[in-house]
């Protein structure tokens, strides 16, 4: 999954927006972007939260800088635990050629210490968009580890589990009802982008087009 890889398979799948979201962090974002521009690809970055109950939130930046606060944020936040790379993986960060520049030794898949509304609250002073992520999953989602979403959390959109259809999950769950439903890939491998997309009905490529979308403003919308 390593940034030309994944634009690599985008265009081969003919995807025009892509989300980046690594476990609790943003390095491999700028790289992407650059690579996504160069391809006709939009490229959303930003990360995939573990909240302190253990709650998977979606975030996304428009600027650099706001990526870049966000990454110190979660650095200062997550606590140290040696990664085991036999188990888990190698953490590695690399340039368009896939040298890697620089190892993660801290497990990047734990909680971090900061719970849910003050994710929330960080992503809003930076003016992200913030998606309490596969909420209907049996772990990580925000049901299955809340049960319920909290009060005046006001995400910006809730992404569902791919294997509920939004009239199931919504027969289920009525109280999702007033938000825009995402469905996406959440792609570990290659292989599995755009096996699930949601379709953007937007005026251009852009992240404020994207937010108005998630808002249905002026004729914008999102259809799973």
């Amino acid at each position: 999954m390593s940034p030309a890889n994944i634009i690599t398979q985008a265009k081969k799948e003919n995807l025009n927006i892509i989300g980046i979201t690594d476990h609790n962090t943003t390095k491999h974002c700028t790289l992407t972007q650059r690579l996504g521009a160069e391809n006709g690809i939009f490229v959303l970055g930003g990360a995939e939260v573990t909240t302190k109950e253990e709650v998977h939130c979606l975030t996304f930046f428009d600027k650099t800088e706001s990526l870049e606060e966000f990454q110190e944020y979660l650095e200062e936040h997550l606590p140290f635990v040696q990664n085991n790379p036999s188990f888990f993986g190698h953490q590695v960060v690399v340039n368009e050629k896939e040298e890697i520049l620089e190892e993660v030794d801290s497990l990047l898949i734990v909680a971090i210490n900061q719970s849910i509304e003050q994710v929330r609250e960080k992503v809003n002073n930076l003016k992200g968009l913030f998606i309490p992520a596969h909420v209907n999953r049996p772990r990580n989602g925000i049901l299955s580890q809340l049960g319920f979403l909290p009060d005046g959390l006001t995400p910006d959109a809730i992404e569902i589990y791919h294997r509920d259809s939004p009239e199931t999950f919504l027969v289920s769950h009525p109280e999702f009802n007033k938000y825009v439903l995402l469905s996406n890939s959440d792609a570990h491998v290659p292989e599995r982008i755009g096996r699930n997309y949601s379709s953007f009905f937007i005026d251009h490529l852009s992240f404020d087009e994207i937010r108005m979308a998630l808002r249905r403003e002026l004729g914008r919308k999102v259809l799973i």
